[in-house]
């Protein structure tokens, strides 16, 4: 008689159904937190649901954004550091929602995972669940997915998809940039989620760097400035809205701050920049020294100390800059915007000498 073989399992294939109901429980004091008036339910149901109250507006428009968070998040893995890379993901997606003048809602995640760490799985989401306060909108759900046998136990990835309202007439964009336009730079925190594919080359591959060093010129370790959140701009960026005559805005992101700014400029008009007009952080010198990395590239990859641009009204400038300052963002007049007769890829242009690191 042949013994037969022992009995398969979800758990024996790689996949801990309980470890995940132990992280749904995890989470939802963090959930919690990230919330509005408009949501019912909570944690835990097939979809999320939020009412939309439509006499609130006379034409509502639904902006919708996904991104993730990129390779920022090998370094969270290998600082074991994972409750503020959730603020990334936030900033990522709201952000990129109230460039067209909408107010973020609420955000969707997908975690993939190799296992299910239910300690882990709440750091993370305890940084989404933040970075929604930070933006003002509601965390309304997600999923965790296990995918044993396709990622390792420790890696995960995270994305997410937000959604926004905005007014039909208010709508932001390159049509109602005007020549005369000023250009003003909102201040980023660090790298924020673009190009640590470059980073982690020059720095911790070619450098040898460790990430637990102090770097004297950081003022701090290695992997705590690599780690350094993104900044979410949206509460910012709606406050001006609200106070200003706001034309458009540009997130800084993959491409770097001409390229991004290009892409709300209209035909026939082109965003002077004065590259004199602020310093970039000691982190984007210490990766062009290091990496011997030419400045027109240093541009084209990071955001260079510029995270958000808002082109606003030439009369509302002042009032715009107060604003800012009184919610302690850094900011400055960058440039301005002028007729042009050039090439269409030449609608945002940085002028002056480069950064000398």
């Amino acid at each position: 008689m042949t013994t037969p073989p022992n009995k398969a399992t979800y758990a024996a294939a790689g996949v801990d159904i309980q470890a995940g109901d132990d992280a749904v429980e995890l989470i939802k004091a963090h959930a919690a937190r990230a919330t509005r008036p408009e949501v019912h339910g909570g944690v835990g149901g097939f979809a999320g649901l939020f009412s939309l109250k439509l006499d609130r507006w006379t034409e509502p428009v639904l902006a919708s954004s996904t991104d993730g968070v990129g390779t920022k998040i090998m370094v969270a893995k290998a600082m074991d550091k994972h409750d503020t890379i959730g603020i990334d993901l936030v900033a990522m997606v709201a952000d990129d929602l109230v460039v067209t003048g909408a107010e973020p809602l609420f955000l969707q995640d997908y975690i993939a995972v190799g296992k299910v760490v239910p300690a882990r799985v709440a750091d993370i989401v305890a940084g989404i669940s933040e970075g929604c306060v930070q933006a003002g909108c509601a965390l309304l759900g997600g999923e965790t997915a296990e995918h044993p046998g396709m990622m390792a136990e420790d890696e995960y990835d995270i994305s997410a998809t937000g959604v926004g309202v905005v007014e039909a007439a208010d709508v932001l964009g390159p049509e109602r940039v005007r020549p005369g336009d000023v250009a003003i730079g909102l201040g980023s925190s660090g790298l924020h989620s673009n190009g640590y594919s470059l980073a982690r080359k020059v720095l911790l591959e070619d450098a040898r760097m460790p990430l637990d060093g102090h770097v004297e010129e950081l003022g701090r370790t290695l992997g705590e400035e690599l780690l350094e959140p993104t900044k979410v701009y949206a509460r910012e960026c709606l406050s001006l809205i609200a106070e200003t005559n706001v034309r458009t805005f540009a997130h800084v992101t993959g491409g770097g701050l001409a390229a991004n700014l290009a892409r709300v400029m209209p035909k026939g008009l082109v965003a002077i920049l004065e590259r004199d007009s602020w310093t970039p952080q000691p982190v984007f010198g210490m990766i062009a020294q290091r990496g011997r990395i030419e400045p027109d590239e240093m541009e084209r990859t990071f955001n260079m100390g510029v995270g958000m641009v808002a082109v606003i009204a030439a009369e509302d400038v002042d009032r715009a800059l107060a604003v800012l300052t009184a919610r302690h963002i850094p900011a400055w007049v960058l440039g301005d915007i002028r007729p042009t007769e050039e090439s269409d890829s030449d609608r945002a242009v940085l002028r002056g000498d480069h950064p000398r690191f």
